[in-house]
């Protein structure tokens, strides 16, 4: 196949550049920074892999790069974890999304021939969060910021299916490697002062870098694969449980928590990220009979660190 990537300088996006490109299939990245993607994927390690300059949220040029594509994968938007969640910053993590979204669909629809499926990730920010409540993919949608956010990112993607392209949409939980979220919590573990965030209660429905990768390239080349999928693990744990396990990978101990107000004095709005959660079930995800590398977290965890 010959697949277009938004976001593919990304944290999951160079994983699924990488595997894309060692399975001998065409990579088109799309970014606002080709100088940065020509540094991250040389020609000389990347022979069938083609730059493409672009602004998400405009119209231009880049669109007539989609005709020959038979696939897109859309990661691109702006951080959700960085910064405070001024209300500048929310339109901006909303617009980079949703009209992100939009300019991409509309290069899909006026390619000549039209890219067969569409991969589009969202996040179960979603559901909205509880401590108590199960979530699968046809679970309700929450009514919190993040909620709205995949709501607009969503219907912006549900505009391809007049192509017609077929659309799988790609519900993300925490994405753990070597990177990320992790990398930021291995710190504290590592100088012996790790422990849980918050109460400790709260769910942590994660996914394998790999896995998230593994699901994309199997959502691409599946046309069984449609609708919403969620990309999290099937077996999700509560804050504590990932903390012990992560303790007892690094053989550091998980004692010392970090209390809510600490983490909303430093990260505002945007703690919700780790001090609220949901567990989410990926019931439609293996119903396709996808197979996960790490279903489990401790193995997931020792893949990372080690």
């Amino acid at each position: 196949m010959k697949v277009a990537i938004t976001g593919a300088t990304g944290f999951v996006g160079t994983r699924l550049v990488e595997r894309l490109h060692a399975e001998g299939h065409q990579v088109l990245v799309l970014t606002r920074n080709p100088e940065r993607g020509r540094r991250i994927f040389p020609n000389s390690a990347y022979p069938n892999l083609e730059i493409v300059g672009y602004t998400p949220t405009e119209s231009g040029s880049w669109q007539q790069a989609i005709a020959g594509c038979q696939g897109v994968v859309n990661l691109a938007g702006a951080s959700i974890a960085e910064g405070r969640w001024t209300p500048q910053r929310k339109q901006e993590i909303i617009n980079s999304r949703a009209q992100g979204t939009e300019k991409l669909v509309e290069a899909i629809l006026q390619a000549d021939p039209k890219p067969s499926v569409l991969v589009n990730s969202s996040a179960i920010g979603y559901y909205g969060t509880s401590e108590t409540a199960t979530f699968d993919e046809t679970s309700p949608p929450g009514d919190d910021f993040l909620a709205q956010v995949c709501k607009a990112w969503e219907s912006a993607a549900e505009k391809v299916k007049t192509a017609p392209t077929r659309l799988v949409i790609v519900r993300t939980g925490i994405v753990l490697g070597m990177g990320g979220a992790l990398a930021k919590m291995l710190t504290p573990f590592k100088l012996f002062a790790g422990g849980p965030l918050g109460s400790g209660k709260q769910w942590f429905s994660w996914i394998h870098r790999d896995d998230l990768v593994n699901l994309m390239i199997f959502a691409l080349t599946h046309p069984e694969v449609e609708g919403v999928v969620n990309g999290t693990a099937p077996n999700p744990v509560r804050m504590e449980q990932l903390c012990n396990t992560l303790g007892e990978v690094l053989h550091r101990p998980s004692w010392l928590p970090v209390p809510d107000f600490a983490l909303e004095t430093l990260l505002g709005d945007s703690a919700k990220l780790v001090l609220e959660g949901q567990q989410v079930i990926p019931k439609r995800t293996v119903s396709y009979n996808f197979n996960y590398q790490y279903p489990t977290v401790k193995p997931a965890l020792e893949n990372i660190v080690r």
